[in-house]
């Protein structure tokens, strides 16, 4: 069916109006010289329609775990600060950041709730995540350090098994470790580089990284110049932590 604009039928009226007392063979130019209208006026409303919206594309996701929660405090700060609060808090900052730069983001959790490890594996992998963060804070050492599984490389299987996932990651992980080291480094973050056994780490089937914020000390002194809850300081890491995460997806890792 064709829907007729006010201006196609105010043209057909006017020639009606026109034609009522016109001799047969003027009608019968009249006629065809409406229908010739009608038809460049109807081929110009189609070509004038609005094109079909495409489907959107897929998201580049990142799993961001807040080590700790609830029951589980982690590490005591002498501050009276607890590990559990302050990963809660920078996962909140970068979530913020990643979101605002088009990168869809899962959390492990939200709120200072008690979550076990299982759940923790079991969110990472059913996100199918092109980038797992497991978000740490420690009162020792200095800057931060970012740990990828000690795993031995495997090769791609269909099925991965549980607690050793990553090995078949393990390679990915460590060149997402080397565009997080390279961002850190030039926000002037010092960097500490190392592999470590984690159960979650281990079992995460996405390139995965575990990530621990120190303060931010003196060059050669033990003097801290931020400490891990100093905002500016967990500003400029996040920030980049997140540029690092823009460089991974621009690369295209695919699983």
């Amino acid at each position: 069916m064709r829907i007729q604009s006010p201006e196609v039928s105010l043209l057909r009226a006017t020639f009606e109006s026109r034609l009522k007392n016109r001799p047969r063979r003027v009608l019968g130019c009249f006629t065809a010289l409406v229908l010739a209208t009608l038809a460049v006026t109807g081929s110009i409303a189609v070509a004038q329609a609005p094109p079909a919206p495409q489907a959107p594309q897929s998201r580049f996701t990142v799993v961001l775990d807040a080590a700790h929660g609830g029951d589980d405090t982690g590490g005591h700060f002498k501050n009276g600060q607890l590990e559990k609060s302050l990963t809660l808090a920078f996962t909140t900052k970068l979530r913020s950041l990643l979101a605002a730069r088009g990168i869809n983001v899962v959390t492990t959790r939200d709120s200072d709730a008690t979550v076990d490890d299982n759940h923790r594996i079991e969110v990472a992998n059913h996100a199918q995540a092109l980038a797992c963060l497991s978000l740490h804070a420690a009162e020792s050492g200095s800057g931060v350090h970012l740990f990828a599984s000690s795993l031995s490389p495997a090769p791609t299987a269909h099925l991965y098994p549980w607690k050793t996932a990553q090995a078949v990651w393990v390679t990915r992980s460590l060149a997402l470790t080397g565009d997080l080291n390279s961002a850190l480094q030039h926000a002037s973050v010092a960097v500490t580089l190392g592999r470590t056994a984690l159960p979650t780490l281990d079992s995460m089937a996405c390139p995965a990284v575990a990530i621990e914020i120190s303060p931010e000390r003196i060059p050669e002194s033990a003097t801290i110049k931020s400490a891990v809850d100093d905002p500016g300081y967990q500003t400029r890491v996040a920030e980049a932590i997140a540029a690092a995460l823009l460089v991974w997806r621009s690369e295209a890792h695919q699983p």
